[in-house]
């Protein structure tokens, strides 16, 4: 067989598999959209391309009278954003310690670390559904926030110390040598050069809150603290209210500022932004 026929075999394979990954990831996407648009609450009825489209599901969402969802998307974003940004914080100062000093316990603290990511939150459903309600945060967004940001810190801590540790020492030598400060160090020489793994940790820790349903089900208790999970959740569980192509609408929707931060941090996937840092 010549090298010809071998590149249009591995072509051909290629394509056989990215169009069937593509086939597998579309298909559920397009079919919750084509279900948000049929009309009636019922999907077994619903098909991708629906005969009688219509918008009324998206008008009901968007009505204060008729439903909460505003008011759980709202909570939601707030809790997404504030999360993110605690996060963002906290794993970057902890990374960058790890990365460029030495101390008692970095060891045992890293092995730590590599441990607590391993175990799910939901693990620790009971501790931390008491320890909410000793300290007043059970339903409330606060203690959800908390509950999130202290979660993310294992795993984004280990992956951002990762990337930190590529990063040549050389540029903190010489900043001090010319009488720069730690903080000044980190804020203007490490973290210009680590805005693809910000940027990463931000993403991630962006969306764990619009994907969870676990803990803001168990803490959460009032409808008007509710987030997106929980009053999705709550249109299909009621006895007389399966509003399942309204919950579709309402799932399509979650997909909309998900979309936008990636957008605006995708410049920033990109890795090789420290060469030529130093001049050889």
């Amino acid at each position: 067989m010549n090298t010809n026929k071998q590149k249009i075999i591995r072509l051909t394979l290629s394509y056989i598999v990215i169009f069937t990954m593509m086939i597998i990831i579309l298909f559920p996407i397009l079919w919750i959209v084509g279900s948000s648009f049929n009309p009636g609450n019922s999907l077994s009825g619903s098909s991708i391309v629906p005969k009688n489209a219509t918008f009324a599901h998206y008008k009901e969402l968007f009505d204060p009278q008729q439903s909460d969802y505003l008011l759980w998307y709202w909570n939601t974003l707030k809790v997404c954003v504030i999360t993110m940004i605690f996060s963002v914080i906290l794993v970057s100062l902890a990374a960058y310690s790890f990365s460029r000093y030495r101390f008692i316990g970095r060891k045992n603290g890293l092995m730590t670390f590599l441990i607590l990511q391993m175990i799910p939150n939901f693990a620790a459903l009971i501790a931390i559904y008491v320890l909410a309600s000793l300290t007043g945060l059970l339903d409330t967004h606060l203690g959800l926030i908390l509950i999130y940001t202290g979660g993310s810190i294992p795993m984004n801590t280990y992956l951002m110390k990762g990337y930190l540790d590529t990063l040549p020492k050389e540029l903190d030598e010489s900043a001090r040598m010319d009488g720069a400060g730690h903080l000044r160090i980190f804020w203007q020489i490490i973290l210009p050069l680590a805005k693809p793994i910000i940027a990463v940790v931000a993403l991630f820790t962006f969306i764990a809150p619009f994907t969870d349903f676990i803990l803001a089900r168990i803490l959460l208790r009032s409808e008007e603290n509710y987030t997106l999970a929980v009053g999705l959740y709550q249109m299909i569980a009621k006895q007389f209210g399966n509003e399942f192509t309204l919950f579709a609408a309402g799932a399509v929707l979650i997909a909309v500022p998900i979309s936008i931060l990636f957008l605006l941090l995708q410049k920033y996937f990109v890795t090789g932004l420290t060469a030529g840092g130093i001049k050889g």
